[in-house]
């Protein structure tokens, strides 16, 4: 998120800000929907994120 100067309050896609700061806290995981989202939105293969 720092490379790409991003807060959670960018990541609206994702969820809401509550889930997105317990996705990042590690309280949550990422489903599939969130992952190909996020794999879109940053150009890369949604392995990334799993």
């Amino acid at each position: 998120m720092k490379q790409h100067n991003i807060k959670q309050s960018d990541l609206p896609e994702i969820g809401s800000q509550g889930v997105v700061s317990e996705i990042l806290r590690g309280k949550r995981e990422l489903n599939i929907s969130q992952i190909k989202k996020l794999a879109k939105e940053f150009r890369v293969s949604p392995d990334t994120f799993i």
